[in-house]
């Protein structure tokens, strides 16, 4: 066996299936999960309708390069989203894939250098564990960003030192941020893009929340649209993940994109070849479908906006909690460890939320996540109101 497999964590998950292990919560409470970031908003009725019409394509193998159809519907979407000055070219420069997590993963294998001294991949602390595991997997070293309310829970980039920037071959951000809903601003990403020009490294800009934000008038930017800003037409090193499970409410669909660099994306083409993940045909007709409308994103971000005045109305003075950014998560500071916090809520109010030390590592400054939970806002506005009252009665009984 691959020895590097002896390098993985448990999943968030597994962890907090065993911290809930062996408690009764009451009886008399129906369960609340607000602990996994998987959307229950309805999907588009007319995406549904694409893929049933089309169901008789699974006859066709699919083109791991994708349908020219669904890399124009992406390209062009991006093109308008990030108001890019340089279009991107569908042939040389989208490349579809069966979700982000996927992607996020593959990418860092067909990346990392396995004969450098040392390969580092850097990435926010707390994050997405995928990034760590195919870190490890990848033969490098992840090397560990502290996210801070200091630092606006945005990486220091300008302090990391310089030989962990001589090291970094793979740098993964996330903006806007899982779990915080922090936003970088494209000065932010250009300063990054700086960095990498530098010393040399990729960025893979995670931004599968890019479409969750709090106001129409203020979208998140995104690393093309830096390197747009920036006036640089070939987006080198830079490569962007971008998914249609929060976006429109179709995480069983695994649909997202890859974009970005057309040498990196030629290349990473080749490893996918290779990897047999090609999107089956009926989901790339209906990923089409609804890359193309925006209708049912506008009224998607307003849904989670009710939520979350209704949510934070009830939590006002209960909780150190604000409204994020972006995104669907809450992240309270809270007045315990989030591992306690969380046991004790799920025992006595039935309600899962995920303690944000399972997110996070710890470093030589401590674990930035451990006084925290992640709260997903995925629930019906019905469930989460009354998931913020049980919260507020159980803050109050501490």
């Amino acid at each position: 066996m691959n020895n590097d497999l002896q390098q993985l964590h448990p999943y968030p998950f597994e962890k907090l299936a065993a911290l809930k292990a062996g408690i009764t919560p009451p009886a008399g409470l129906s369960h609340i999960a607000l602990s996994i970031g998987e959307p229950k908003h309805l999907p588009p009725a007319f995406v549904l309708r694409e893929l049933s019409n089309n169901l008789d394509r699974l006859g066709n193998y699919p083109a791991t390069k994708g349908l020219p159809e669904l890399r124009t519907a992406i390209a062009h979407w991006a093109d308008q989203r990030f108001a890019l000055c340089h279009k991107l070219d569908p042939e040389t420069q989208v490349l579809p894939v069966n979700g982000t997590r996927e992607a996020l993963f593959a990418f860092a294998q067909a990346v990392i250098n396995r004969s450098a001294d040392k390969p580092l991949v850097v990435c926010p602390n707390p994050f997405y564990q995928i990034y760590e595991g195919a870190a490890l997997l990848a033969g490098a070293e992840p090397h560990f960003l502290n996210c801070t309310a200091e630092n606006n829970f945005i990486p220091d980039y300008a302090n990391v030192p310089v030989d962990i920037w001589q090291r970094c071959q793979l740098l993964y951000l996330c903006s806007p941020g899982n779990p915080t809903g922090a936003v970088m601003s494209s000065a932010q990403f250009q300063q990054l893009i700086q960095l990498a020009d530098r010393y040399d490294f990729v960025i893979a800009s995670d931004e599968c929340y890019s479409e969750l934000y709090q106001h129409e008038d203020q979208a998140p930017a995104g690393l093309l649209q830096a390197c747009s800003d920036m006036g640089r037409n070939d987006y080198r090193r830079c490569v962007v993940f971008h998914s249609l499970s929060k976006r429109s409410n179709l995480p069983g669909l695994r649909s997202g994109f890859v974009a970005g660099d057309a040498d990196i994306l030629g290349q990473f083409l080749k490893y996918r070849t290779y990897h047999g993940c090609a999107m089956a045909v009926p989901s790339q007709i209906a990923s089409t479908a609804a890359w193309q409308d925006e209708d049912h994103v506008l009224a998607n971000r307003d849904a989670y906006r009710k939520k979350f005045t209704a949510v934070l109305d009830i939590l006002d003075g209960c909780l150190e909690v604000t409204r994020p950014e972006a995104g669907f998560y809450l992240w309270p500071k809270l007045p315990m460890k989030g591992e306690e916090f969380a046991r004790r809520l799920y025992a006595e109010q039935n309600i899962t939320v995920l303690p944000g030390a399972y997110l996070a590592r710890d470093t030589n400054a401590g674990n930035p996540a451990e006084d925290y939970v992640r709260m997903a806002l995925v629930a019906t506005e019905a469930e989460c109101v009354e998931a913020a009252h049980r919260i507020r009665q159980f803050v109050a009984s501490l």
